[in-house]
């Protein structure tokens, strides 16, 4: 097996100690979507821990598949995958309609979906340009930010919601966050989140706020099956809602495989993408299986590969396959569930914003002077915005369609397409050569984003 080029030797204990840094590089990302949603579907302690163990497993095999190169599978380039905060929003409202059993089922065919079309989708993607992904992105981020100030205040529904201890709790993560990125770079820049929910929980911790019985009886090995919350429903709508997020979550990871390509020294062509897609499709697939969630590259990753200059996919094997062991340790996860909702609020406010600002950057390369780019944002940001605050504006709909247009994000993603399709598409003719070098330039202007 070829690997990619490494500055130096690589011994065993240095292989491992990259393989560590990039653990802890996503593992905030990881660990706080399964808290989120898990959270919201009313989980208790016990099975919000092993939704955090299958997660992480899961994960891990996801990376694997995306990392391990073959004639018809994996990018072969040092990428590791997590669930996206895209997929947030639309599977609580899932959940609150159809649960677990719901969602595992949207996942499972949006993965299937994404299989089938990969060998097309490297063509089609350069069709959506800044105005629509950056808009789509935006609107992703505006409408996550209340479920952080919720978390914030200490959750929704909290006797203490927006108690003075939570407002310290959850402005002082922040706090900490702003300050590590202010004072350091690299590895320590990439791992503030994770410092901040590890010093904001040991702050609560003396507060009186955190009860360490959850881990002392966690059992230290477990065991994982396929479909431990139940066997999968499928209901059209959410299916819907989930292939809209499987194919934003492939237009960002495009622009980390490029962005990988390009520091890896490894041109990538059609067919190493539709290789890339097809695995994404197929980790997509796992998670459905696990009763876990839609997986994708995390971008935090890229930076670390390039701060360390460590090339090898050595490293993220071994990335892989010590996520897949942590979920196999409950205490590690009845750990991270002991973090208190106000803490992880203020870690999601930095996360959830710097989506935002990756849209606005989308957004910076679109040509303002044209009056449809300008209309198009103004529609979809603003009818995915207006969603998300007052969802009720369509609740006299079927419930099959409520799904669809009562989530922000599914609302404005569409709105961005079909009005980028009306404005930008119909009626203009172009050769082939035209469409194809239009193509090339979009696809050269996506860059990697925060998941």
């Amino acid at each position: 097996m070829r690997f990619l080029k490494v500055q130096g030797k690589q011994t065993a204990g240095k292989t491992l100690s990259l393989g560590i840094q990039h653990v802890l590089a996503m593992y905030a990302g990881a660990v706080l979507i399964p808290l989120i949603v898990g959270a919201a579907m009313g989980m208790d302690q016990k099975h919000l821990a092993y939704l955090v163990s299958i997660d992480l497993a899961a994960s891990g095999i996801a990376t694997l598949l995306q990392v391990w190169k073959t004639r018809y599978f994996g990018i072969g380039l040092p990428v590791v995958l997590g669930c996206t905060f895209t997929a947030v929003s639309p599977m609580i409202a899932i959940g609150k309609h159809y649960g677990m059993a719901g969602i595992c089922g949207a996942i499972l065919v949006s993965g299937l979906i994404v299989l089938i079309i990969a060998p097309f989708f490297s063509r089609v993607v350069k069709i959506f340009p800044p105005v629509v992904m950056g808009t789509v992105v935006t609107v992703i981020g505006v409408t996550l930010i209340p479920v952080a100030i919720n978390n914030m205040g200490g959750g929704q529904g909290s006797p203490e919601f927006g108690s003075v201890k939570n407002l310290i709790l959850s402005f002082g993560v922040l706090a900490i966050i702003i300050i590590l990125n202010r004072l350091f770079t690299g590895f320590m820049r990439s791992i503030s989140i994770l410092l901040g929910i590890i010093i904001g929980t040991v702050v609560a911790a003396f507060m009186g706020m955190v009860d360490l019985n959850s881990v002392t009886q966690a059992q230290w090995i477990q065991g994982l099956k396929p479909f431990g919350f139940g066997y999968p429903t499928f209901h059209v709508d959410a299916i819907i809602t989930m292939t809209i997020v499987a194919i934003v979550s492939l237009i960002e990871s495009t622009g980390v495989f490029f962005a990988l390509s390009e520091i890896c020294e490894e041109p990538i062509d059609k067919k190493a993408l539709s290789r890339g897609y097809r695995s994404e499709g197929l980790a997509v697939v796992v998670g459905g299986l696990f009763n876990a969630f839609p997986y994708t590259t995390f971008s935090q990753n890229v930076g670390l590969v390039q701060m360390t200059k460590v090339k090898s996919r050595r490293v993220i094997y071994v990335c892989g396959f010590i996520l897949i062991i942590l979920g196999f340790i409950p205490k590690i996860s009845a750990l991270t569930i002991l973090i208190p909702s106000a803490v992880i609020g203020g870690a999601m406010i930095a996360m959830f914003g710097m989506v935002v600002a990756s849209g606005v950057r989308m957004l910076s390369r679109v040509d303002f002077t044209k009056n449809e780019n300008l209309l198009i944002i103004a529609c979809s940001i603003g009818l995915g915005l207006g969603v998300t605050v007052q969802p009720a504006l369509f609740a006299k709909l079927p419930v099959s369609i409520q799904i669809i247009t009562s989530n922000g994000i599914v609302a404005g993603s569409l709105t961005a397409v079909i009005l980028n399709v009306v404005f930008n598409i119909l009626g203009k003719k172009k050769s082939h050569e035209e469409i194809d070098r239009a193509n090339d330039k979009v696809a050269a202007s996506i860059e990697p984003n925060h998941k």
